[in-house]
């Protein structure tokens, strides 16, 4: 069955399906894409009582979400734009989030220098008036650095007696003074996998790497289709209502579903969203060591950089380039290189080379058209400066944008919108049963003490190099499986591979090396080097095929030729 069809067709179809769909299973919630949206209001609707059931065509995160900054945060840059209760409303769920999941989330100090008396005049107002907003979620105080202490934080290789290339003047030798304040940071793909956990412990039906080929209006709802990869069969449901979350991707679902409406021609279906592609670098922590993150506000081109300690290693990103395609596995290109190496050595007094760089990541974000939202003509619209919720159909609503800080909330106004609308199983003008997910703590998270309610309770950082903290209160759940004692590489265990096959939906190597454990993103050559063994447990434990070849290849992409 094709995407798109004309209008006979599909009646045909819709008439044919309609008493078949006694037989299929139901539910009352279909949500498609397995990224951070989509598992945040898997989790809200599950929890709330409804059926619910999430398809991903691919693996949980393994498109925009698990290729972050790795940063929760308020959006500092919004403050100047006056966008004072967009801040507030991040800082609120920002706090949320770190006490939803400390493992996996923790408060993070960020040093920002000052190049001029002005310039960090200016900063310091901007950076104690965002801590000012943040209220009773403050993660710290905001103080001023002197030189001294500036340096010391951001020592670039001047002070480790190398002179930059080309004989320019180091940035550290501009600095006036600093600043210090405080945001979070995180374990992007585990806090997904946390996500679908909790779904799946509530009562959801979750299935990665099944690939939705067919979406149809029912009397009932909407009829789908999709290609389970693990049997190879091709299977159906039917759904009261479908949330289309799949990111930067939706306007392919939206044209499978909206184009095939039985009732006349269909109105065009116009874009929803376009690319942005953002780049990050990785280097070793000992190439630049940094305990805590570094912010440029404003490079020689106006855009912000970071370097952020990350599970042992330094993160340097990000880039912000349009593009008028999607694809799954987006590469850097040559500006963005350039514009990531010349910064580091112009802003952070660090000279790269390509050699220095342990992987390279690409993520696509989706940026909502200009005007798209009326033009899409559905009858209901959020659209907030980050993120669009659109009720398109009956049934149908689209949710895009955002960032990974707000899931929670964006999951929340999906169901509401759904509720306004009687798409779900509750009927017209009831709200759904009530449930507060701010307090409903993520699968693995450790248990809350009065005087640690939250990230306190962590004894590991997000910045220390991967280990089984990582797992959370599921640790004692690995250590039982054999193969704990047998070191893979990088700290990955054959137990970690086995509870991951059996407990965490990891089929290929990819997704154990990407995303269950970060060796991707950490060091692609020495992921290339663990892969065969990886293969072969994932093979144990599955019978499946675990896609070796295409691992290898891919860490062919996440690394640079010299």
């Amino acid at each position: 069955m094709g995407n798109s069809s004309a209008s006979s067709d599909v009646d045909a179809v819709v008439k044919a399906a309609s008493p078949a769909t006694e037989h299929m299973v139901q539910w009352d919630v279909l949500v498609v894409g397995g990224g951070a949206t989509g598992l945040g209001v898997a989790v809200q609707a599950a929890l709330q009582g409804q059926r619910v059931a999430l398809l991903e065509a691919g693996d949980w995160a393994c498109g925009t979400s698990s290729r972050s900054t790795k940063l929760l945060h308020g959006g500092v840059r919004y403050l100047a734009q006056g966008h004072w209760r967009l801040v507030r409303e991040a800082l609120r769920e920002r706090a949320t989030v770190l006490a939803l999941a400390p493992h996996l989330a923790q408060p993070l100090s960020f040093v920002v220098p000052g190049a001029s008396w002005l310039s960090w005049a200016w900063t310091g107002i901007g950076l104690k008036l965002y801590q000012w907003l943040s209220g009773r979620w403050s993660l710290g105080r905001t103080v001023a650095l002197s030189r001294r202490e500036l340096l010391s934080r951001c020592p670039g290789d001047v002070a480790g007696g190398v002179e930059p290339a080309g004989g320019s003047a180091a940035p550290q030798s501009t600095w006036v003074a600093g600043m210090r304040y405080w945001d979070a940071q995180f374990e992007d793909a585990r806090l997904a996998l946390a996500l679908a956990k909790t779904a799946r412990r509530a009562g959801a039906s979750l299935h990665n790497h099944s690939r939705v080929t067919a979406l149809l209006p029912d009397a009932q709802g909407w009829c789908v289709q999709w290609l389970d990869e693990r049997s190879g069969l091709t299977r159906e449901g039917l759904a009261r209502c479908v949330v289309n979350a799949t990111g930067v991707w939706v306007d392919g679902l939206r044209q499978m579903a909206l184009s095939t409406r039985s009732s006349g021609e269909a109105p065009p279906v116009k874009p929803l969203v376009t690319a942005s592609q953002g780049v990050h670098l990785v280097v070793a922590r000992e190439r630049l060591p940094i305990r805590e993150a570094v912010l440029i506000p404003s490079t020689a081109d106006g855009r912000v950089l970071f370097a952020v300690p990350w599970l042992g290693a330094t993160v340097i990103g990000t880039t912000d380039t349009p593009r008028a395609d999607a694809p799954k596995e987006p590469v850097p290109m040559a500006e963005e290189l350039e514009f990531l190496f010349r910064e580091a050595q112009q802003s952070l007094g660090v000279s790269l080379g390509r050699s220095d760089v342990l992987s390279v990541w690409v993520g696509l974000r989706p940026l909502v058209v200009q005007g798209a939202a009326d033009a899409a003509g559905g009858s209901t619209s959020k659209l907030s400066r980050e993120h669009l919720i659109q009720r398109e159909a009956p049934g149908f609503v689209t949710v895009t944008g955002g960032k990974w800080t707000t899931y929670r909330s964006m999951a929340e106004h999906v169901l509401q919108v759904m509720a306004e609308h009687g798409d779900l199983a509750t009927g017209p003008g009831e709200a759904p049963s009530p449930v507060n997910t701010a307090q409903h703590r993520l699968v693995g998270a450790p248990s809350a003490t009065p005087d640690k309610p939250s990230s306190a309770t962590a004894k590991h950082r997000i910045s220390d190099a991967p280990g089984l903290h990582l797992w959370g209160t599921e640790a004692e759940d690995v250590l039982r499986l054999p193969g704990a004692d047998r070191d893979l590489g990088m700290g990955l265990s054959e137990a970690m591979v086995r509870f991951a096959a059996r407990q965490e939906w990891a089929l290929t190597v990819e997704d154990m090396l990407a995303r269950r454990w970060r060796a991707l993103f950490l060091d692609a050559r020495q992921a290339a080097r663990m892969a065969p063994a990886v293969a072969a447990l994932l093979q144990e434990e599955t019978g499946l095929d675990p896609r070796l070849g295409a691992f290898l290849e891919l860490c062919q992409r996440y690394t640079l030729a010299d």
